[in-house]
């Protein structure tokens, strides 16, 4: 069974954060967390590539020794000095890190001072108020560690869900197997994968197939079922070896668009589809769309909108939150797609914490079409990335405008992704932000201040004339770390009034902005950046995800600044 990337890089995080609570060397800790983030990032199968006999020494982040150790994984499902790890440390202190507010450095102080090795004795210890005497811990700390454990506790019966990019992983090489059995016509994922959700709980997958097809047969077979819950002649349920569900069901061609509506759509939308056709007096299921017994329309999904006088809506629209009524008004958004992008607005390089150089990032961007790319790397304050002062950063600034003489065919911007300090100020002097052609700035630090302060803190660095981009503006990581309190509204009333754009981050890991705030951006009137962070040549292809964002929150291309052309964008800047 060929072990996922995925799979890789959660062996290689937990080795990390074991690490780290032992007190390792934080160099080593983050080797791996780099190594976990560049297989998680591959574009191609680290298991293809070992049984090819590649060298992954070569790929950013890994080197010989690291490399041995995924050609381990991948041959053998385990990482041996992770299981020795866990023979000396209990492997439940993993569960205690990704308690938000806490993280491995804080689970090393509790394991340490008060022996704590799993949720329940952290729990006592909290009630007891041992907590808040610990160095770098307090009263408020404690009060967030049980709250945590409340919201847990309370969404225990939940199942697990997947971030899209896991769900893709597992999801793709699944669905060309499947087109490759002889007989199908037709395969698709549907459900909350189809509509680019940011979390997955499952996959429902739908095929159309010709008579005699052993296509479930072959569904069974797949070598990545570690388990096969039910199995029938149209519907049949596997769990994947990562723990993923997954429905299979055999559809009739005839039915095939009927049963990609209903088995797509949230629950909300297709009780209005069903009830506008109900007002028609007609019927629609999975099946089709009936008057009376007879079947009249669901052989596509067009057929079945068509019945009930809509334009087809957009699978990731399909939420009932307003979706309909701008159909029957003929006011859909016409939805960005990843081929308006012409730029990227925020990528690293190795002068801070990426892993390739300007040159092979500006080959890169060329080679996905981009007419322009931002350097951003950090500033000064983010010290753990060897961030750049005032001196370094203007030596950047020099050699982007030397290799720009040299370049064909794409710009490389001069810019920083500069910290909000805590009290507002921005983390390098104007004379050197004057240079720049854009300046992203960010919050790193202090994710703990009140609601008011942090605010406060935000709209001060937004006044400054030189600050461009909000990244990240929640500073939230998907089931790892909730947003910070922020006053959205306010917020975003201070970026409309300055001009300042809000950055939607493609980062798998962030997609922040949320949703509803890319919506709300909208709403308001505020241009909004897709950017992916990049922090190598593979993780530009991030920028899919932020467009599935954007296209949930109803974006189109005009409200992104990057879908703007060189010279347009040229203009923006200067305006700004």
């Amino acid at each position: 069974m060929p072990v996922q990337n995925a799979e890789i890089a959660e062996l290689f995080n937990q080795y990390a954060d074991l690490l780290e609570i032992k007190g390792a060397n934080e160099y080593r800790v983050r080797a791996y967390r780099n190594a976990a983030r560049n297989i998680s990032n591959l574009s191609r199968s680290a298991a293809e590539m070992v049984s090819g006999s590649e060298d992954l020494a070569k790929l950013p982040g890994l080197g010989k020794d690291l490399a041995a150790k995924v050609a381990d994984i991948v041959n053998t499902g385990k990482l041996p000095q992770l299981e020795e790890l866990k023979e000396e440390l209990p492997a439940e202190l993993i569960d205690i890190t990704r308690l938000a507010g806490l993280g491995p450095k804080r689970t090393g102080v509790l394991y340490q001072e008060l022996g704590i090795t799993s949720i329940e004795q952290l729990t006592e210890a909290a009630k007891r108020r041992e907590i808040r005497e610990l160095p770098g811990f307090a009263v408020k700390t404690e009060q967030k560690i049980l709250e945590e454990i409340g919201r847990r506790s309370a969404t225990a019966g939940d199942e697990k869900r997947y971030k899209l990019s896991v769900a893709e992983e597992l999801a793709q090489p699944l669905l060309a197997y499947l087109k490759n059995v002889e007989g199908v016509r037709r395969v698709d994922a549907a459900g909350s994968y189809r509509r680019k959700r940011e979390t997955v709980r499952d996959l429902d997958v739908l095929v159309a197939h010709k008579e005699g097809s052993r296509v479930m047969e072959r569904f069974l077979e797949y070598e990545d079922v570690d388990r096969v819950v039910a199995r029938g002649d149209t519907r049949s349920t596997v769990v994947l070896r990562f723990g993923m569900q997954v429905d299979l069901r055999v559809v009739a061609e005839a039915s095939y668009g009927a049963a990609l509506h209903y088995f797509t759509g949230s629950q909300a939308h297709n009780i209005a589809v069903r009830k506008m056709g109900g007002n028609k007096g007609l019927k629609i299921n999975e099946y089709g769309v009936f008057k009376g017994d007879e079947r009249i329309a669901g052989r596509t999904e067009e057929e079945v909108y068509a019945r009930v006088e809509l334009p087809y809506i957009e699978p990731e629209l399909r939420e009932n939150s307003g979706e309909i009524e701008a159909a029957q008004k003929g006011e859909l958004p016409d939805l960005l797609v990843l081929e308006n992008i012409r730029g990227d607005l925020q990528t690293h390089t190795r002068a801070t914490d990426g892993r390739s150089s300007l040159q092979e990032m500006a080959d890169a961007a060329r080679q996905r079409g981009y007419e322009y790319l931002a350097v951003t790397d950090h500033s000064k304050h983010v010290t753990v990335a060897k961030g750049l002062d005032a001196d370094r950063l203007g030596k950047q600034i020099d050699e982007i405008d030397r290799l720009n003489e040299k370049l064909d065919g794409i710009v490389l911007l001069k810019g920083i992704e500069l910290d909000i300090l805590e009290d507002g100020s921005l983390d390098l002097p104007d004379d050197i932000l004057r240079r720049l052609d854009i300046v992203v700035c960010s919050v790193h630090y202090k994710f703990n201040l009140p609601a008011e302060k942090q605010t406060e803190r935000i709209i001060k660095g937004i006044d400054n004339p030189y600050f461009t981009i909000l990244a990240h503006p929640t500073g939230r990581m998907i089931g790892q770390r909730e947003p910070y309190a922020v006053d959205m509204e306010r917020l975003m009333k201070g970026a409309r009034d300055t001009g300042c754009v809000l950055e939607l981050n493609a980062q798998p890991d962030r997609l922040d902005l949320a949703e509803v705030y890319v919506r709300m951006a909208r709403e308001m009137g505020i241009m909004v950046a897709i950017s992916t962070d990049a922090h190598s040549v593979n993780e530009l292809d991030f920028m899919r995800f932020g467009v599935y964002q954007a296209r949930r929150a109803w974006l189109e291309p005009g409200d992104v600044l990057n879908t703007r052309s060189w010279k347009e964008l040229q203009k923006l800047l200067r305006n700004r």
